[in-house]
């Protein structure tokens, strides 16, 4: 067996259990619900279901995404008197972006527990940033989904979640 053929295999247990496997954390009432960007895949609606039933009274969802985008433009105008939706374009438009205006919103509204929504393969990752950038409590929820990828799309999400842990230790604390 050849040392690629290995590093590929090595790359692919140790990356199924770190992200395809990660923690989720039990579903607790938070101060907001914070959705990261990334694929319409239910992510929104997932967040907005658990606003409605009393987790949280604020949503905010991450915006990344182009300024005429219907889905988000139907999200960011719902309007429902148990809880508020905030849309914020993340800057930069990455996961510690995303973790540095929670930290803000956090400050300017006393909040102290946070529940983030995002892929159950970058939780791990996305755990890590914010606890370099949000003191309170984290609470990291997967979209419910299921992720029908090829062995290499695989490969290929495992090494980039790994290169972006890396990325993300270099930065150090927000």
């Amino acid at each position: 067996m050849s040392i690629v053929a290995l590093v590929v295999a090595g790359v692919g247990v140790v990356g199924f259990f770190v992200f395809t496997e990660s923690r989720i954390d039990p579903l607790t009432p938070v101060d907001a619900i914070v959705v990261l960007g990334g694929e319409h895949d239910g992510r929104e609606d997932y967040g907005v279901n658990l606003a409605q039933q009393g987790v949280a009274r604020n949503v905010v969802l991450s915006n990344p995404y182009w300024q005429g985008d219907p889905w988000m433009t139907a999200f960011c105008a719902i309007n429902d008197p148990r809880f508020t939706v905030t849309c914020v374009p993340p800057v930069p438009a990455t996961t510690r972006g995303e973790a540095e205006f929670t930290r803000e919103l956090a400050e300017k509204n006393g909040w102290n527990r946070v529940l983030v929504i995002s892929w159950r393969f970058h939780l791990p990752r996305a755990r890590y940033i914010f606890s370099q950038c949000f003191d309170g409590e984290i609470v990291m929820r997967p979209v419910p989904r299921d992720y029908n990828y090829s062995l290499a799309e695989w490969e290929y999400t495992y090494l980039y979640q790994t290169v972006g842990f890396i990325k993300a230790f270099v930065q150090g604390s927000c």
